[in-house]
């Protein structure tokens, strides 16, 4: 099957929609393509109707909450990659997921949230595919107030 039949597959598994790719809010660059590795810049959680997510984990959302957070981001993600390369099956693997986590002191849990953006890869790309290497911290804030900003690189055909 290929990656975007898996991806409008998990989408109707959860009731999801593809956000249209992200317009850059600043002297940014949404993916940039060096060789056959795409470096997708941060994207935050935003659903299909364009409503951002905000919130900090540990005190307005729980790892739920936050994870659904994740997968937004994910699927913002995908957006952006799809709309550059013309098509998701030209990944050929993720090779690196960052995901920062706006959070309480105390809370320990960051890599459970950015499970919601690997899951979302993992379904979409396959187990051996979708899953990369991985870096997942808290942090004090955020762009907007939101819980998760993530950002990829991937490997591509050309």
């Amino acid at each position: 099957m290929k990656s975007e039949e898996r991806l409008v597959e998990r989408l109707a598994r959860l009731g999801l929609e593809m956000p249209e790719a992200a317009e850059p809010k600043g002297l940014y660059r949404p993916v940039l393509i060096v060789d056959d590795l795409a470096y997708t810049s941060g994207h935050l959680p935003v659903t299909a109707d364009g409503q951002l997510i905000t919130g900090r984990v540990g005190d307005d959302l729980d790892v739920d909450g936050a994870q659904q957070a994740a997968l937004l981001a994910g699927l913002g993600i995908l957006a952006t990659l799809k709309a550059e390369l013309g098509s998701l099956d030209r990944v050929r693997r993720v090779v690196k997921l960052l995901g920062m986590v706006n959070c309480t002191a105390g809370f320990t849990q960051q890599p459970a949230v950015i499970n919601g953006a690997s899951q979302l890869l993992a379904d979409v790309f396959g187990e051996e595919k979708g899953i990369g290497a991985r870096s997942a911290f808290g942090v004090g804030s955020l762009p907007l107030g939101v819980p998760v900003e993530i950002e990829a690189i991937f490997e591509i055909e050309h």
